[in-house]
């Protein structure tokens, strides 16, 4: 169900267009690698655990990572547009 992110507890990001997920970077949309990088991991090996949002409570902004999943779900959505918008292109003329 892509229409809806849990982002925790707290905060859910609903009705997400199925657009948003048509800009895609690196083989992935723009929407699921930002999860993929935000995510709380933890290394099998050391068991250090790298979470994100330690940086958001040290800088003392709690909503950068929401606030940067937001933004990618609308500059996706935009871009996606953008592109169904241009012309097609003729490669074959000379």
């Amino acid at each position: 169900q892509k229409d809806t992110i849990i982002y925790n507890h707290y905060h859910t990001v609903k009705n997400i267009p199925q657009k948003a997920y048509e800009y895609v970077v690196n083989g992935k949309s723009a929407i699921e690698w930002i999860m993929e990088r935000y995510a709380v991991t933890t290394d099998k090996k050391s068991g250090i655990t790298n979470d994100p949002n330690d940086w958001s409570r040290e800088h003392e902004k709690p909503r950068y990572i929401l606030d940067l999943l937001l933004s990618i779900v609308n500059v996706s959505v935009q871009t996606a547009d953008i592109v169904d918008a241009l012309p097609d292109v003729d490669w074959e003329k000379e």
